[in-house]
């Protein structure tokens, strides 16, 4: 998941399928790239994923300005940021039938596991059976011969409230660091794709993730956090022995093997994506004064 936003300043292709820069990917790109044809579907494909970015981008920002808040912000995007980052699944196809010139495994690991989040963590865990306590005042009347008399007792009441993890604030941190790093790297790509690359979108996408990569991480973590305890009661997910496969999965587990993996990975990629930031902005300096 992590992994998927810090590899995209390492490596890449600019023709939107990889996940990654386009460091290397410019020479190999200028020995051989994709056709007329892959160029005009790439670019396409590339405007049409900065667009949907934004718009989420933009329902952000409106929910916020209506609501005075920042809770719960997922809901106002929830449609549109399933559909875009699903269809990310297109550049494992780019990459295998070699319009991109990136890894096929490489790019399947990072989308999938955003697709991970958003479908298997974050769209389906809920949590149901919350309970809250509430005092409520119930008047009672008793009858007598003689005299109405009013009783009043306090009564705790117990509420079910359904609470979801799309509701965690932890949700949001990495929806807004995926958001800008998104259309940061479309754009990018779209621009690469017609040879006028601007500096500034250049140095965004090698110099923003410093702030946004730390970010999401924290973000994705939380909610992964805050799934397991209804993951390990409801048994999300988990197949138990015995069974006609004899087969057991336990899905509170492999979420915490996920969480676990971020501890080597994080500080790899994101010190390698600090090397290439390095070598691509000074290599583009170098070039500007050449010029």
């Amino acid at each position: 998941m992590a992994a998927a936003a810090a590899t995209a300043a390492s490596k890449g292709n600019g023709g939107g399928g990889g996940r990654a820069g386009a460091g290397e990917a410019s020479s190999s790109r200028k020995k051989k790239g994709p056709g007329p044809l892959a160029t005009a579907y790439l670019v396409i494909y590339n405007v049409v994923m900065t667009a949907g970015w934004l718009v989420i981008a933009v329902g952000l920002v409106r929910a916020y300005l209506a609501k005075g808040s920042y809770h719960s912000l997922y809901y106002s995007i929830e449609k549109p940021l399933k559909f875009f980052q699903t269809g990310a699944l297109l550049e494992i196809l780019h990459c295998a039938i070699g319009i991109v010139p990136s890894s096929v495994v490489l790019t399947s690991f990072q989308v999938m596991s955003r697709v991970f989040l958003i479908w298997a963590v974050t769209h389906s865990v809920k949590e149901s059976g919350h309970i809250s306590l509430k005092k409520e005042k119930v008047k009672n009347r008793l009858q007598t011969p003689l005299k109405t008399w009013k009783l009043e007792r306090q009564t705790t009441v117990c509420q079910m409230a359904e609470l979801k993890v799309q509701s965690e604030d932890s949700v949001l941190l990495f929806v807004i660091a995926w958001t800008i790093t998104e259309i940061i790297r479309y754009s990018f790509y779209t621009f690469s794709l017609l040879n006028h690359l601007p500096y500034l979108i250049k140095w965004a996408r090698y110099t923003l993730f410093i702030v946004l990569y730390p970010m999401g991480v924290s973000g994705e973590l939380l909610t992964i956090y805050a799934a397991l305890p209804f993951v390990r009661q409801a048994g999300l997910y988990s197949i138990s022995l015995p069974n006609k496969y004899n087969f057991s999965f336990d899905y509170y587990a492999f979420l915490i093997l996920i969480m676990i993996s971020y501890i080597p990975i994080f500080p790899q990629l994101y010190f390698h994506m600090i090397h290439q930031r390095r070598k691509i902005l000074s290599h583009t300096e170098e070039h500007k004064k050449f010029e």
